[in-house]
């Protein structure tokens, strides 16, 4: 009997095939022209990029890199999405953040896109009294909401539910979470409020309203803190598990308590990473499903907004490209409902045209990008499989540390969690200064004479827990004094830029420190000579060859005019009359900060 004729399509099957050894070999010699003499392993080594958690990218993945296999959609351990069609029936949800009484612009959005609201409650959001007023209108059995209460966790949930009943909605048509945190809010206040009242109202979603949540387990406070993806995602394991802990001593069953959870993350303009990030959550919380013995409760429901740390104050404009990336890859990731923050949301209160931009993020690419109409289109990526397996471990691992000091409330409490979470910041703090993290608009092409934008003060979101960075931070500092010095003198701290030879020579250096002394708000001055410049600090821009011929001399001339301070766009050589020398990989925050103090100094 003759075998069947293989009528596979065999792609590049009329070339021979290529060993990994063979592209190892082409990379190494590409790197020895750049002067880095590796070979083999080495070779692949040298091209890889450190991402955090101790996670390094390669250049090249294949089917020899070993990964689990994560399943089908809707099937343990769930890494391809919790249902089998995935958000290919009508995208994911839309979601809007509301921290404001305002009830014009809650309709607004339900108009145009949303399909379900986040509602910020209590002291610093909308008072309790007034979500019958926010609310009216909207029709809670096709409008899903979602709280964040914090300390008013009870009584807005409480109220939710008399509008429910109120508007006359069944229980079994009330949808949404009533977004009871304990864990959550302990973090951001340092206040412990307990878990009973919480079960309470879990035992009563459970009875009444099959499709509403009461609890969200939300890894937000620790990624605003400074947390990595890993550190996130242990975090959210052991809140998850606390939660289990308690609603199942309340009375309720494995499968029921699962239930009652939705998990919020971060989603980041480092779309990998995030995709990542949502798959190897998933993974995680079906292990931990299956170890209680209900395998099948394990599709863990995430809720993805787009990351506050990201967001940067000075050319808010920029935000909107970050926020598109982020729901991109909130989509694609799987989470089951998307919040895309406004991109004036650093600077205080959204207006109606941040709104309008936020919801259409989604909605632009559910509708014209297609994106939802693959489940999980990021599975079958060598790359996308390994980084889900490295995170999940590492996951998993800081979730072990945190079970081993007692648990998350424990680690909290002591301040162990704050001391990991602040080491990872401050590592990710070095690479920002050193710009290997480029914040675009901030710290790598800023615009001095853009004109700010100026929105309402949001309420005042309450304090005493896990600090909150921004990757802008240091940078906006430094602006910060540069607007002080242009109030009180009528201009900003200025650099002379010292080009030396024809354009060809330092046009590159040039545009190097012009760039990196406007991320401190310095202005470089080029188009008249020093003595007119206004400024008594001086860059150097050339070549390595030239600087070798004129830069002693360069500098001394220089001095003799007045500068106080002179520095060299290039690596440290032996140039005498150089006091800093700037290039790529210096630590940019020293740098403008010891300029700033001169300045301060001489005023």
């Amino acid at each position: 009997m003759t075998a069947p004729p293989d009528d596979r399509l065999e792609l590049a099957s009329e070339f021979p095939d290529v060993t990994h050894e063979q592209w190892q070999r082409l990379v190494a010699g590409v790197l020895r022209k750049t002067g880095k003499d590796v070979e083999g392993a080495e070779a692949e080594k040298a091209l890889s990029t450190a991402v955090e958690d101790g996670i390094a990218t390669l250049p090249l993945y294949t089917a020899a890199d070993p990964a689990p296999e994560p399943g089908l959609p809707g099937f343990a351990p769930f890494v391809r999405g919790g249902r089998a069609e995935g958000n290919t029936v009508g995208g994911w949800g839309v979601r809007q953040r509301h921290a404001g009484a305002d009830n014009a612009a809650v309709l607004a959005d339900l108009e145009n896109g949303v399909t379900s609201l986040w509602l910020s409650v209590g002291e610093d959001g909308i008072p309790v009294d007034a979500l019958a007023r926010v609310l009216d209108g909207v029709y809670l059995d096709l409008a899903p909401v979602a709280l964040d209460a914090g300390a008013a966790f009870e009584p807005a949930a409480r109220e939710l539910l008399r509008l429910c009943t109120e508007q006359g909605v069944a229980g079994n048509d009330v949808r949404g979470n009533l977004g009871g945190d304990p864990l959550g809010h302990q973090a951001r206040t340092g206040q412990e409020t307990g878990f009973t009242a919480v079960t309470a109202l879990a035992r009563q979603c459970t009875e009444q309203y099959p499709h509403l949540r009461a609890l969200t387990v939300d890894a937000m406070p620790y990624h605003e803190a400074g947390g990595s993806a890993a550190q996130e995602l242990g975090c959210a394991l052991a809140t998850g598990v606390a939660s289990l802990r308690e609603l199942t001593a309340a009375g309720l069953s494995a499968a029921e308590a699962c239930a009652q959870l939705e998990f919020r993350f971060a989603a980041t303009a480092d779309q990998f990473l995030t995709i990542a990030k949502l798959r190897a959550a998933r993974r995680l919380w079906a292990r931990v499903a299956e170890v209680c013995g209900v395998p099948d409760a394990g599709a863990q429901v995430q809720h993805a907004v787009t990351s506050p740390v990201m967001m940067t104050r000075r050319d808010p404009w920029v935000n909107m490209l970050r926020t598109t990336v982020a729901a991109l890859a909130a989509g694609a990731g799987g989470a089951d409902s998307v919040t895309v923050l406004p991109f004036d949301h650093a600077l205080g209160l959204p207006d109606a045209f941040a709104r309008r931009i936020a919801r259409n993020t989604s909605t632009i690419l559910i509708e014209e990008s297609h994106l939802a109409r693959v489940t999980d289109p990021a599975g079958g990526s060598w790359y996308v499989e390994r980084l889900t397996d490295e995170l999940a471990r590492r996951g998993w691992e800081f979730f072990r540390t945190i079970e081993r000091a007692g648990g998350q409330a424990a680690a909290l409490r002591s301040g162990r969690l704050a001391e990991e979470l602040s080491r990872a910041w401050e590592a990710r703090s070095g690479r920002l200064a050193r710009r290997r993290e480029p914040v675009t608009g901030v710290s790598e092409f800023p615009h001095l004479d853009e004109k700010p934008v100026v929105r309402d003060p949001a309420p005042e979101r309450p304090a005493g827990g896990l600090p909150r960075v921004r990757r802008d931070d240091a940078y906006e500092a430094l602006r910060a004094r540069s607007d002080a010095h242009l109030a009180a003198t009528g201009r900003r701290p200025r650099v002379f830029l010292a080009t030396i030879g024809p354009a060809a020579a330092h046009t590159a250096r040039a545009g190097f420190a012009s760039n990196l002394f406007q991320a401190g708000g310095i202005e470089p001055v080029t188009e008249v000579p020093f003595e007119e410049s206004g400024a008594t600090e001086v860059c150097l821009c050339s070549s390595d060859e030239l600087y070798e011929e004129r830069a002693q001399a360069v500098a001394e001339e220089l001095r003799a005019a007045g500068a106080s301070h002179v520095f060299l766009a290039g690596r440290p050589g032996p140039y005498p009359g150089v006091d800093t020398y700037v290039h790529a990989g210096c630590d940019a925050v020293a740098v403008l900060s010891a300029v700033l103090d001169r300045r301060e100094e001489s005023r």
